[in-house]
């Protein structure tokens, strides 16, 4: 009975999850195209509430919501479930859409569909080659086999994504990094786009004018019959022809300038509308946030040159060390098991939160940048891939910021996993992303007063 009961707040939990996903589909996603293929639709859904699930467990983890052979049922069958989708159907839908783009293999689609499905479980199984990410032990078609190699890659791709945050957030909050821009700054490139704009409509008046004689000149030497007309028709040059094609290269350019402008423009108004809310209280603590998260930063960036120098990883959550080195530091009584337990669900709730917050705030963002009419359904999945992967890697990660008593089940489920593997391989891709990312918007940085200037 107690089974069945859990059984059945699992399933209502992954209704609502799925129903959320479907909304944000429709609403988000798909809200300017036609809806034509439901499969996506519902493929989408089903990663999105399956990866939700996990991170559910996580919390029932914590909080011993549900009986412990029902957890780890409904573990194994949440796994088992986001392993299919994510190996076998995902890429199989892709492979088909992209070559129902294409009409040459559009009679036979389903064999070349399979055949990239073929292609990319090839690529998949030997992605896992080059890491020590298994034990020796596993067999060829064990779950290990799955679960290590999508960690790589959602590893991989999460390591990026907060490489990039890390540095990204300061940037984006802080006001110390905006542009000093004044009114008179964009009245001066404003007039300079309207006097482009009327060198543009003067010379395609001029354009219209040349042909317009041109025609005339056409007619009459229609009118003009016998051999000295016919002569006059051959030896006389097309000036005006030439100087269409001086003009029209003209008007090219300056089209060209008046777009860098344009954008120029749109960007110091949105520069000084960033300036402007800087000064509101909502500015000033955001831009608190982003001193904040410097910090955050450059302590991320130090601890992960530590970790990969030093070759360590922590064999305790961070909650549970941070309070152990504040209780021995003020010598007073404190249970650290019982408040590390509950502090340890709070952030892992915050990063469960912000984990698929972000995410989804990202891949529409994507999606929109990238997407087309005919293009949609394939990049829907893609993200779904993406989404899935993450979620995946995310527990894998996760797991080390739970307390001890709680990472049992976790581990079992995953398996004998070389966790500390993924661990040191988040920080190496981390410390690249920060450091490629630091260097990236320090040239954009430096690059954008230079071309306010030169415009």
């Amino acid at each position: 009975m107690s089974f069945l009961l859990d059984s059945v707040i699992m399933f209502t939990s992954q209704v609502l999850f799925f129903g959320f996903g479907w909304l944000f589909f429709m609403r988000r996603l798909f809200k300017d195209y036609e809806v034509r293929q439901y499969v996506v639709q519902v493929v989408f859904s089903v990663t999105f509430a399956f990866s939700c699930t996990m991170f559910e467990l996580i919390i029932f983890e914590i909080l011993g919501v549900l009986s412990s052979t029902s957890r780890y049922f409904h573990w194994k069958v949440n796994l088992y479930v986001i392993l299919l989708v994510l190996i076998f159907v995902v890429p199989f839908y892709i492979g088909y859409f992209v070559v129902s783009n294409i009409r040459l293999f559009q009679r036979q689609r389903l064999l070349f569909s399979c055949v990239v499905w073929f292609t990319f479980m090839y690529f998949f199984w030997k992605l896992g080659d080059p890491f020590p990410i298994l034990s020796p032990k596993h067999g060829i078609l064990s779950i290990e086999q799955l679960i290590s190699r999508v960690g790589v890659i959602g590893v991989t791709l999460m390591a990026l994504l907060s490489g990039f945050g890390a540095v990204n957030c300061p940037y984006t909050y802080m006001s110390y990094f905006l542009r000093n821009v004044t009114d008179s700054d964009i009245l001066a490139l404003e007039r300079r786009l309207l006097q482009t704009m009327d060198m543009i409509v003067s010379k395609k008046k001029r354009m219209a004018m040349t042909r317009r004689q041109m025609y005339q000149r056409g007619e009459e030497q229609n009118k003009q019959t016998g051999f000295w007309g016919m002569i006059k028709s051959v030896t006389s040059s097309p000036s005006g022809s030439e100087n269409l094609s001086l003009i029209q290269q003209e008007v090219d350019a300056l089209e060209e300038l008046s777009r860098q402008l344009f954008l120029e423009t749109a960007d110091l108004q949105a520069t000084k509308e960033r300036i402007e809310y800087s000064k509101t209280f909502q500015g000033k603590y955001f831009n608190f946030l982003g001193y904040f998260f410097s910090i955050y930063c450059v302590w991320k960036i130090f601890m992960a040159t530590i970790n990969i120098v030093f070759d360590r990883v922590g064999k305790t959550d961070p909650v549970t060390r941070g309070i152990e080195i504040t209780v021995n530091y003020l010598g007073i009584q404190f249970d650290v098991k019982f408040w590390s337990q509950h502090i340890s669900f709070i952030l892992v709730g915050i990063i469960i939160v912000t984990s698929i917050r972000g995410l989804l705030i990202t891949l529409t963002k994507f999606f929109y940048a990238i997407s087309s009419s005919k293009s949609s359904n394939v990049i829907v999945l893609v993200l779904a891939q993406i989404m899935g992967m993450y979620f995946v890697s995310s527990v894998l990660l996760m797991r080390m910021s739970m307390p001890l008593e709680y990472r049992t089940i976790v581990t079992e489920v995953l398996g004998e996993l070389q966790f500390n593997f993924y661990h040191r391989w988040f920080d190496v891709i981390f410390l690249v992303s920060a450091l490629s990312s630091i260097l990236f918007l320090y040239l954009a940085h430096k690059q954008a007063p230079e071309k306010h200037m030169n415009l």
